[in-house]
């Protein structure tokens, strides 16, 4: 778990959703609004993915 909090991509995902928040709550309602999600959502996949990727290759690297 340690490993997803303190990686710097989920943090910036994280820092990524209070504007996307802002926007939301201060904004106007329209498709772009939905596109910002859409694209925070992608960003976070990306962001998991990579993490699991590293830990995928750290443990390669230990068994050989």
């Amino acid at each position: 778990m340690r490993k997803y909090i303190l990686n710097t991509s989920i943090i910036s995902s994280v820092i990524g959703a209070f504007s996307v928040i802002q926007t939301t709550r201060k904004g106007p309602r329209d498709w772009r609004l939905v596109l910002m999600w859409v694209s925070w959502g992608i960003t976070v996949a990306l962001a998991i993915g990579s993490v699991m990727e590293q830990d995928e290759d750290a443990r390669e690297l230990e068994e050989s």
